[in-house]
């Protein structure tokens, strides 16, 4: 009866040293904890870089891996054109508009121009991937296509131009270098080092001048759905089907930019 109250003892003993030592086990791992919380976290370094903060003393754009001829977002770029109710085809003059720019896609939302040091960083990876054989926009200026054409609108159609600019994707991740260490250390990436998921869209440009893309002729069967659509909608930039990729109620031919007169 003794020895079993002994060992009972015993082992209430061993409870008790493992529940004072909690607490400086707890203040160990809380350590660690408190040393990363001042760290520089990806967003702050993109906020940092886009507001040229004085807390840098270097921001710059890494690239990783680019992809030539990408095409961009799909834009109606003429005012739509009705032929609904018709038994023949028609005849219709569009004027066609639309302007493209180095466009740069940071993490929430953030952009940044040529008057930040990342800015200027973009400028110069542009510069990286220009050649002889295609020209690119590496800043912030704006180049446009304009012309007008006269084109045929199917019977019962109404029709309109779409454009989609041709881009050289350029993906890779921020490097920011700060002027006073965070926790001992001074560099922090955005996302984070060897990502590829900051894009800078660099927009290709023909001999003459004008930008290089894909242009379409869409013709849409009135009375569809996609057509009262697009009747009723003011906003140019709305979200529209790429080519070919509009179903049966729609129908492209694309249009060579031969065709086009140069400015």
């Amino acid at each position: 009866m003794t020895r079993a109250g002994r060992t009972r003892s015993h082992r209430s003993k061993k409870k008790r040293i493992t529940l004072a030592l909690s607490p400086l086990v707890a203040v160990a791992v809380a350590v660690p904890l408190m040393n990363s919380a001042g760290a520089a976290t990806p967003s702050e370094v993109t906020a940092d870089c886009s507001a040229n903060s004085d807390k840098l003393e270097n921001c710059e754009f890494v690239d990783v891996q680019f992809k030539r001829n990408s095409l961009g977002p799909n834009e109606r770029v003429s005012a739509v054109t009705d032929n609904c109710g018709s038994t023949s085809t028609a005849s219709k003059t569009f004027n066609v508009s639309t302007s493209v720019t180095r466009t740069i896609q940071l993490e929430n939302g953030f952009s940044t121009d040529s008057s930040t040091m990342l800015g200027n960083s973009f400028f110069e990876i542009g510069g990286k991937f220009a050649t002889s054989e295609i020209n690119i926009t590496r800043d912030d200026k704006t180049t446009t296509l304009a012309f007008s054409r006269t084109d045929t609108v199917q019977a019962d159609s109404i029709g309109f131009f779409m454009w989609s600019a041709k881009r050289t994707d350029v993906s890779g991740f921020i490097r920011a270098t700060y002027k006073e260490p965070q926790d001992g250390q001074k560099v922090f990436f955005s996302p984070s080092e060897g990502a590829a998921s900051v894009h800078v869209f660099y927009p290709q440009i023909l001999k003459n001048g004008t930008p290089d893309g894909r242009l379409w002729l869409r013709n849409v069967k009135c009375g569809t759905p996609e057509a009262a659509g697009l009747r009723n909608s003011t906003r140019a930039l709305r979200s529209e089907p790429a080519f070919g990729a509009g179903g049966e109620n729609v129908t492209d031919v694309e249009v060579p930019l031969s065709e086009i007169p140069a400015p």
